[in-house]
């Protein structure tokens, strides 16, 4: 018997228990409310979801082919579209997540208005972002099963019953797993641990913190990044871990991003006890000369490594210079130390999507943690076309090919798009993700902010046609006869904002009585 056959019975028994005041109580329909209601609290969902992540990183470490993905929401509504298009395309939610960016809630969500990705919005922002998530994710679970049901009342034959139940006794919820940004945790340990919190309960499984000084963040792909000593920053992914322990969501998980590739300075001299120790491999980094006692100036900081006297490069700012060309071996060192304190996953932002660039590092991270994957930021912020277009041209110029028809700073002109080396391009990058995933160790791919492209996109169409000479055909022609042709359930958008769903409430609460928004005269009956 399914859940919702069950809920019925119990429900039942518990209106005969309640007597002649529950007379006008109907079993099947607050089954039904049940229903539409299967996630109670964040908790739930993030306990929920947490299994799906488990689960889809052991599929992945056995199969790299199961890679997973997502794309960045910065609305409820837009993370809910973009589910109800995936089971419309796919009829399956399997391995494809939400993000939540850190970059779209400062530019997008803050009350301060767009802010730069810095750190600066309120704390309860990005909380409140995941709640307003999983509002939308529930309630086009509502939403469905709430046709579901007008089908299975209207239903004429036994046949015709049995095959609408049992969609709804397999119904495919639209609640996925959230990767969710934390930036560098908004503070210390404990404010990262409170925020963490914040997070959880409402509904997040997976966190992502980053290396950087929380006062000092920016966003990965500008300049100016400050890195922490690694136990600064093991002290934040012990209070995600205690968070998730706290909450009870204890397969919780953890993306520990290191930014060390495009990060030059630090903020402070780590802590050392002796030789080799974390502290000492990361001040190994440092840009530093060798002085002699006598060489000391005012106010200088001095450590001594290997027994020589060493002066760190210190600016201006007060910030330490690390060496140039230690990017890659600080990332390597930022990932096995994360994964043997604590993380399940890692993410290394980098300047340019590079699989070999990548992969080099992976392999020298799994020749200590053999299982070691990231999640990986397929960036906005890098021009695609040109990155890969000159990934081609470098690998005709090294195959010995004739390279004289293309200049390579030019290459992202529209006269190649027809060119070989452009097709070869797009392919590469058609195929990028599956690529990583198999060569590159990328468990996970995601676009931070496509929906903030695609906003500002879609805004600019309609404004060109609307405001210009096509008038009203311009948003006719444009969205609305491209919603109905392509199925687009927002094309109804009192059903999409609910209003069905309070008909069937009416009806429950009222019965006979109650006055119902959609009968023939509501103007959605033509679509």
């Amino acid at each position: 018997m399914s859940q919702y056959q069950n809920d019925i019975q119990s429900l039942i028994r518990l209106k005969e228990q309640a007597g002649s005041g529950w007379a006008a109580i109907n079993p099947e329909s607050a089954a039904r409310m049940r229903a539409q209601n299967r996630f109670k609290t964040g908790l739930d969902i993030a306990r929920y979801t947490a299994g799906i992540m488990r689960r889809d990183m052991a599929a992945y470490d056995a199969d790299p082919s199961k890679y997973t993905q997502s794309l960045g929401c910065w609305h409820g509504f837009i993370g809910q579209q973009k589910m109800i298009s995936i089971k419309k395309h796919f009829a399956s939610t399997e391995r494809r997540y939400l993000y939540l960016s850190g970059w779209m809630v400062a530019a997008l969500r803050s009350e301060f208005g767009p802010l730069p990705d810095q750190s600066m919005h309120e704390k309860t922002a990005v909380a409140s972002l995941i709640k307003e998530l999983y509002t939308f994710l529930r309630q086009a679970d509502a939403r469905e099963l709430g046709g579901l049901f007008r089908q299975l009342d209207a239903a004429d034959t036994a046949d015709a019953r049995a095959a609408i139940q049992d969609k709804i006794d397999n119904f495919l919820t639209h609640v996925v797993p959230i990767i969710a940004d934390i930036d560098a945790g908004f503070g210390n340990a404990e404010a990262t641990y409170l925020m963490a919190k914040q997070m959880i309960e409402a509904g997040a499984c997976c966190i992502q913190i980053e290396n950087q000084v929380s006062d000092e963040k920016q966003c990965g792909h500008q300049d100016g990044k400050v890195t922490v000593p690694h136990e600064d920053f093991l002290a934040k992914i012990r209070a995600v871990r205690y968070a998730f322990l706290e909450l009870g969501v204890d397969d919780g998980v953890i993306v520990a991003r290191t930014d060390s590739l495009g990060a030059g300075l630090t903020k402070q001299i780590a802590f050392t006890r002796e030789p080799g120790d974390l502290g000492d491999q990361y001040n190994s980094f440092l840009d530093a000369e060798e002085i002699a006692a006598g060489d000391l100036n005012n106010g200088d900081v001095i450590i001594k490594r290997d027994g020589k006297l060493l002066r760190p490069k210190r600016l201006p700012s007060n910030l330490f210079q690390f060496r140039e060309g230690t990017g890659e071996a600080r990332c390597v060192l930022d990932c096995i130390t994360s994964l043997q304190n604590g993380a399940d996953l890692l993410w290394i932002e980098t300047e340019k999507p590079h699989i070999a660039q990548i992969g080099g590092m992976v392999s020298e991270i799994r020749k200590v943690i053999p299982n070691a994957k990231l999640v990986y930021n397929n960036s906005p912020s890098f021009n695609w076309t040109l990155n890969f277009r000159q990934q081609v041209f470098d690998a005709m110029k090294a195959r010995g090919e004739d390279v004289s028809a293309y200049e390579r700073g030019q290459l992202m002109s529209a006269e190649y798009d027809d060119s070989a080396l452009a097709r070869e391009a797009d392919e590469r990058i058609r195929t990028f993700q599956a690529d990583a995933a198999r060569e590159a160790g990328i468990f996970h791919h995601l676009i931070t902010l496509p929906t903030y492209h695609t906003a500002a996109l879609s805004t600019d169409n309609l404004a060109k046609e609307y405001f210009g000479e096509q008038g009203m055909l311009g948003y006719v022609a444009g969205v609305q006869r491209k919603e109905i042709r392509q199925g687009i359930a927002c094309v109804k958008h009192q059903n999409m904002s609910g209003s069905d769903i309070g008909d069937d409430h009416k009806e429950y609460f009222s019965g006979e009585a109650a006055l119902k928004a959609g009968g023939k005269h509501n103007t959605m009956n033509q679509f």
